[in-house]
């Protein structure tokens, strides 16, 4: 399930807790990393089960109108097609998905969830798209997919309320909800179109935890000496007023050019310069992109980061 950038970030942030705090044991700081990597599983099934927290708010409505003493022509007769969405009824007998979030705790059953998941209905039924749907005749697995597509993509990304929800409920949630909707729409369109419910494993690829643990832990030992050699190539700046966020980039960067010689040089500097842009300051881009390349250049003279083979140096 993650990429290589959200690795980098990952272990981008570990590391920079794990110094800033002081901490001492890599073991320590190894687990709680693996441990941040998993809960963004935990975070794509937690929102993949909204869909079906949406359906029992759908659910709950219509049965408090039909309850009404004077129940209008809509609430007599409602229209069901939402709460018989066949995407939520697929992913109601997928076994691994329902014991996975029961096991897990994964449920949008609290106070403070349901009266989310009720305001969060009532204004996705305000939606056009939503409209468009429930006055659609056709009824097919295709539409109802389509349905929740425009759902994950349209109604997350900026709600501030749902941010403060998953920043209670767990700190490793924290940056972790764009990538986690595209994935689940990416998932979703995949369902759709060949009828095969994707359960994603942690990392994206076999060889990317081996990648994760030894880029952590390599940094993390190594940080003090890298950290010297960052206090050594500065020229015009004062190493009492950097930002610590663009120092750890920059080591990151050195320890990654130092121990994956078959990553290409321009690879890992565009990475850690695209991660500054959003975890440090604005001129940080073009401090972290001059100075990591001014040090491995340096560090490739010398042998200390080997290289070789075509389009890993330039």
């Amino acid at each position: 399930m993650l990429n290589r950038r959200l690795i980098r970030i990952k272990v981008f942030k570990s590391l920079f807790s794990a110094v800033s705090s002081g901490a001492d044991s890599a073991i320590g700081v190894e687990k709680s990393f693996l441990t941040s990597c998993d809960k963004t599983k935990d975070l794509y099934f937690f929102m993949m089960n909204v869909s079906v927290a949406l359906k029992r708010a759908a659910d709950a409505k219509i049965e408090a109108g039909l309850k009404k003493f004077h129940p209008t022509p809509e609430e007599k007769n409602p229209n069901m097609k939402f709460s018989e969405n066949l995407f939520v009824e697929r992913i109601l007998n997928e076994e691994k998905f329902t014991s996975y979030v029961e096991r897990e705790g994964l449920l949008w059953n609290s106070d403070e969830l349901l009266l989310y998941v009720k305001r969060l209905y009532a204004r996705i039924a305000e939606k056009e798209y939503f409209k468009a749907y429930m006055a659609s005749p056709e009824r097919s697995f295709k539409e109802d997919c389509n349905l929740f597509i425009n759902i994950f993509t349209e109604e997350f990304e900026d709600d501030e309320t749902l941010e403060q929800i998953l920043e209670d409920m767990s700190l490793f949630w924290m940056d972790d909800l764009g990538y986690v909707l595209m994935t689940l729409v990416a998932n979703i369109e995949y369902l759709r179109d060949r009828d095969k419910f994707v359960i994603p494993n942690t990392f994206l690829k076999d060889d990317d935890r081996e990648f994760a643990v030894e880029l952590m832990n390599f940094s993390l030992v190594n940080y003090h000496k890298f950290y010297d050699k960052v206090a050594e190539n500065l020229s015009n700046w004062d190493s009492d007023r950097l930002v610590n966020t663009d120092i750890a980039l920059i080591v990151l960067g050195v320890a990654e050019a130092v121990r994956f010689p078959n990553i290409p040089v321009k690879v890992t500097i565009n990475e850690y310069v695209e991660i500054s842009k959003f975890y440090s300051t604005v001129n940080s881009k073009v401090f972290v992109n001059g100075l990591l390349d001014k040090m491995i250049q340096k560090m490739l003279a010398t042998g200390e980061i080997a290289k070789s083979g075509r389009g890993l140096i330039d």
